[in-house]
């Protein structure tokens, strides 16, 4: 039995303590030599080029997987925070993410991620405020992140 969400509808949901499942196949990925791949996202058919970082036998020429990783994190805070504004009447103004990331040894994976948003606060109150740091904290890929990766996230504001 299938359960049947309307997200479409103009209702707001809690995502947090929203509980339902959805699967669908989202991109196509092809090795193309050289220690690169091309993801073509299916809905669209924009492509993202990754390669191997230099520390490990690749180029460096485009993101790399444990890159995308990383910015994934900063992407969907933004995407939440946008969405959080909207549904709380206010817009976003200026708003930049940088994205730092460590990596561990033995075994190789990313064990720290920093993620930095600058936002120009012309015109947020303090509720604003609170409501977008909760709101990009609460994301789902920070949701899903290994609790062992460090998730470390500051806001600043001008």
């Amino acid at each position: 039995m299938a359960l049947l969400v309307d997200l479409t509808s103009q209702q707001k949901y809690n995502y947090s303590t929203l509980k339902f499942s959805i699967s669908m196949e989202i991109s196509r990925i092809i090795y193309s030599g050289d220690l690169r791949t091309e993801a073509t996202h299916l809905k669209s058919g924009k492509t993202i080029t990754t390669d191997a970082p230099t520390d490990n036998n690749g180029k460096g020429d485009a993101f790399s997987p444990t890159d995308l990783l990383a910015t994934s994190l900063g992407s969907c805070m933004l995407t939440i925070m946008g969405i959080a504004a909207s549904q709380h009447g206010f817009i976003l103004g200026d708003i930049e993410v940088s994205i730092e990331k460590h990596m561990a040894s033995a075994p190789r994976r990313v064990d720290k991620i920093v993620v930095t948003i600058n936002i120009n606060e012309k015109g947020l109150s303090e509720k604003d405020k609170k409501l977008l740091e909760a709101s990009a904290r609460a994301c789902p890929v920070a949701k899903s992140l290994h609790p062992d990766l460090v998730q470390e996230v500051h806001f600043n504001y001008n």
